[in-house]
């Protein structure tokens, strides 16, 4: 197996090209074995994936990365963390700098650090132009070592723009982006390349659609969870069942060409992405740790890219900025989002 590469996300801080996801140990993706949690974030350590990726709204997760490192202090002084803020929807009119402190030092607590290493900022809602004074609040924690570094998830070019413009030293920004969902790509991509802003990615196999798994099947008409009838979704703006088998088909032809599985190509072919410094893969256990070892060695061909573009080319969408769709509240993307987690 080829090492897992690593990649400076700012001088003096790197992190691992894969980065093990939390979300699917948030609840809603079925129970969680907490022992066995913690075997599995060791054992992806072990294999080099060491780098997590939780939320302050991941119910529990924080808390469990935390047991995590106390339960194995050698392998924890490998990790980096990358944990999210994001103030609840009904907060942003009247949140200020006491409240944005306390949420950041629950996150401390809850993982059992001194200093967070990177926090994530997400803000539901543009008509409540308030995201750039929240984000230098953040930077005054930064600058008062309770943060090591700031990052952003699922703003548009335009808000993103405004953060950075005020004076916040933005390292990352966490978006959606498969080859389902290339709305990152373009006019994203070039500013945070220009601009040493490293793209992490989630979203990249569609919660499980882009594998083997699917290949085949017939469209489902139920879901086991939140993710899945969110990247159901995707599919639909991505042009339908039809053309996400079809591409499925050829995804499968260009894994038989490399021993590897679907998912590790649709992985592989992110990272090749302009700007894009790691992908995040979303693992309740250890299942696809195999594959995913797999995907550092993966180089794919002028012919796997020209069978991949020649299919992607008839896609419908989704179109627009990063996040668009998501928050609009109102429409099918939006209504399965949850904008008061933080709270609890």
């Amino acid at each position: 197996m080829s090492p897992i590469p690593t990649v400076a996300l700012a001088s003096g801080y790197r992190i691992s090209r894969l980065i093990k996801g939390g979300w699917h140990l948030a609840g809603g993706h079925g129970s969680i074995d907490r022992r066995q949690a913690l075997r599995d974030m060791a054992a992806f350590v072990e294999a080099g994936i060491t780098t997590f990726d939780c939320a302050d709204i991941y119910t529990g997760v924080e808390e469990l990365i935390g047991e995590f490192r106390a339960a194995y202090p050698t392998l924890a002084r490998q990790v980096q963390i990358h944990t999210k803020f994001v103030p609840d929807l009904d907060r942003l009119p009247t949140i200020g700098a006491a409240e944005v402190e306390v949420i950041i030092d629950r996150s401390l607590r809850r993982l059992g650090v001194e200093t967070l290493d990177l926090v994530q900022f997400h803000w539901w809602d543009y008509a409540l132009p308030r995201h750039v004074d929240i984000a230098l609040e953040l930077e005054r924690l930064r600058r008062g070592g309770k943060i090591r570094h700031i990052g952003l998830t699922n703003f548009d070019l335009e808000h993103l723009q405004q953060i950075v413009a005020g004076g916040v030293p933005v390292v990352s920004h966490q978006v959606q982006y498969s080859l389902l969902d290339e709305r990152p790509r373009g006019a994203m991509a070039e500013y945070c390349s220009a601009r040493g802003i490293g793209l992490l990615c989630y979203g990249t196999v569609a919660g499980g659609f882009l594998s083997n798994a699917w290949l085949g099947r017939p469209a489902p008409t139920e879901l086991a969870n939140r993710s899945l009838t969110k990247y159901r979704l995707i599919i639909e703006e991505f042009g339908g069942w039809e053309l996400f088998q079809q591409l499925l088909e050829v995804l499968q032809r260009v894994a038989l060409r490399h021993d590897v599985d679907v998912a590790s190509v649709a992985t592989r072919f992110v990272l090749d992405q302009r700007g894009v410094a790691a992908a995040i893969v979303g693992a309740t256990s250890t299942a696809h740790l195999a594959q995913h070892q797999t995907i550092a060695a993966l180089t794919l061909s002028s012919e796997d890219l020209r069978d991949i573009g020649a299919l992607c080319a008839g896609r419908r969408g989704p179109l627009g900025e990063v996040y668009a769709l998501e928050r609009d509240r109102d429409g099918p993307h939006g209504r399965i989002m949850k904008y008061t987690l933080n709270r609890g």
